[in-house]
């Protein structure tokens, strides 16, 4: 779209909340509009106020490609935390950007070039983190950043790069001005501002529905979308059989007491299997967080019924929600007071413990209340075990976030030590505790390069747009003003929401162990995924590539196959990037 004196051109990919707003600002200053979109209204706010104070004002989820006329620049940037891609590489000596990795590859003169480095992020984090993608000669723009190339700008060349927002900036502003006064009002004004962002992510004029998995997030998201509509409100949820991984019965529930719409869907071992075969094309480079099966899955239900859905994504990361956000610092305070070689000694057990053995003895706990059962034991026991072995904090979330714990290794020719940006502590704001810390990598690392990129790939490719009211400039910044102790306190997680969630439901409906939104990856591949993983994993196959030493491959897959040790999620990693090369780079 051309702005009205034609100076700047766009192209642009996602939604602007707070278009309303900002149209009627610029009516006042004499603007006049042809249609009812955000995009003419986005691309008003650059012409009437520069790119820099409409970038600014602008609150939303997006990918903006924008020309200017006048002085031959490209502007290319990409919304605060990430919720949308965008890609940009020279290719035969020309500039080429897009929302979708796989455009790059129906260009004549492209070169798929595998950059190795990022192979081996990819096995140690399930995802490629920005600025790199799988590509050598391709980058995806960082989340809130704004990349400007001009007209005479040499092949290969570096944009000039800003940060219209940065996190850390935004962060060091907010614990400037730490929230004071009673708790209760805390807990009013948090539910105001998410309020107002589940309102403005409510508004279109297409059916709207949320994903409810029955957990804290979603729920609380469901119970404000439900109070600010006259109708009941559309949900979906898939379980599974394996009642581990399935809070069906639990989403259902919350659906009855809030009077919402609910859709359930049981997947089967066989729902999950069909759609494998078309993960690479959806996610273009290699993605492997297992919960991309369920997420694709509820998808592809919601949108039978709806075209938008809000999500309660983001929660985890502003709130402290994750167990390790709750127990790596109590424990690692404990064991610092064992001697390091024991510690590091009871931690490599614990991991070596064979996963049968954990659940059964585990399995008595199913005779207490839901609240106090746990769910996935041998997983949670090897986390311990890979705290409790490494040699710092740090070095422990590392570790927990890490399926393979030294990639490098493992990816003939790439380097001797390969972390993403985030880990570099000079990028950090001034955190006090591993909680806080923890906190931060997660909203510049897992959140944009995981959780974001699998509900988004998913959503998109069954033609659902989600929106995730917990990503808003107010929400992150009263999360940041308010004290620890309210987002984790006496070792509950997501304390402050659950205060809010519970004026709307009864804590006995959502007060249990966080299960995250997994599948049972595990069994599946000792089952009816065995065939299918034992020819990607062939070791003739694997020495014939010449990128993964085939050695510590190898040997995962046997002790998953006898049960010594639950190697299903790094074999996850393994066998989705051999799926991702049988598809797009068969030559390799």
């Amino acid at each position: 779209m051309m702005s009205p004196n034609e100076r700047w051109v766009m192209t642009y990919n996602g939604e602007i909340y707070n278009f309303p707003e900002l149209r009627a600002r610029l009516t006042r200053e004499g603007m006049a509009f042809r249609g009812g979109s955000d995009t003419e209204v986005l691309l008003g706010a650059v012409q009437s106020w520069g790119v820099g104070q409409a970038l600014e004002a602008i609150e939303g989820m997006f990918a903006i490609a924008i020309w200017d006329r006048d002085r031959g620049e490209l502007h290319l940037v990409r919304d605060r935390f990430g919720e949308k891609p965008l890609y940009f590489g020279w290719v035969g000596g020309r500039l080429a950007f897009a929302s979708e990795l796989k455009a790059f590859r129906v260009l004549p003169r492209f070169t798929p070039d595998l950059d190795r480095d990022a192979v081996a992020q990819f096995l140690r984090h399930s995802c490629i983190p920005a600025p790199r993608t799988v590509y050598a000669n391709v980058n995806k723009l960082e989340p809130g950043q704004w990349a400007t190339f001009d007209r005479t700008a040499r092949p290969g060349s570096a944009p000039a790069v800003r940060n219209y927002w940065s996190p850390r900036s935004a962060i060091d502003d907010a614990m400037r001005t730490p929230f004071v006064g009673p708790t209760e009002q805390l807990v009013d004004q948090l539910e105001e501002v998410l309020s107002s962002s589940v309102e403005a992510r409510m508004v279109a004029d297409v059916p709207v529905g949320a994903f409810l998995s029955g957990g804290v997030d979603s729920s609380l998201i469901v119970a404000l979308m439900q109070r600010l509509s006259e109708r009941p409100i559309r949900t979906f949820t898939v379980g599974f059989a394996d009642r581990a991984f399935d809070e069906s019965e639990e989403a259902a529930a919350v659906a009855k007491h809030l009077g919402t719409d609910h859709t359930s869907l049981m997947v089967t071992d066989g729902d999950a299997a069909d759609v494998i075969p078309r993960l690479p094309d959806i996610w273009d480079e290699p993605f492997a967080d297992i919960s991309q099966i369920p997420v694709l899955l509820v998808s592809q239900l919601a949108r039978a019924q709806v075209t938008v859905s809000l999500s309660g994504d983001g929660g985890d990361e502003l709130f402290a929600g994750y167990n390790r956000h709750a127990w790596l610092g109590r424990l690692w305070r404990r064991g610092a007071a064992v001697p390091d070689p024991v510690r590091r000694m009871a931690g490599l057990a614990l991991q070596r413990l064979p996963p049968g053995l954990v659940d059964g003895a585990a399995s008595v706990t199913r005779l207490l209340p839901v609240r106090m059962q746990v769910r996935n034991p041998s997983t949670k026991v090897a986390k311990v075990g890979k705290v409790l072995a490494s040699t710092g904090p740090e070095d422990a979330y590392v570790s927990l976030i890490s399926h393979w714990e030294a990639p490098e290794s493992m990816v003939i020719g790439a380097g001797s030590r390969v972390t993403s940006d985030a880990a570099d502590p000079s990028r950090w704001p001034p955190l006090t505790g591993i909680t806080e810390q923890m906190l931060w990598l997660d909203l510049i690392g897992y959140l944009p390069d995981d959780i974001l990129t699998k509900l988004d790939r998913a959503a998109m490719s069954a033609s659902l747009e989600t929106r995730v009211p917990f990503l808003d400039r107010d929400v992150f910044d009263l999360a940041w003003r308010m004290p620890m102790d309210v987002k984790l306190r006496d070792g509950v997680p997501k304390w402050i929401l659950r205060q809010v969630l519970y004026r709307h439901v009864p804590p006995a409906l959502v007060d249990r162990p966080k299960m995250g939104f997994g599948v049972p990856i595990g069994s599946w591949l000792r089952g009816p995924l065995r065939p299918w993983a034992e020819e990607l994993l062939d070791e003739r196959r694997l020495r014939t590539q010449g990128l993964l030493d085939p050695g510590p491959v190898r040997m995962a897959w046997k002790q998953h196959l006898t049960g010594r040790r639950d190697q299903g999620y790094g074999l996850w990693n393994v066998l989705a990037l051999q799926a991702w090369i049988d598809r797009w780079m068969p030559g390799l």
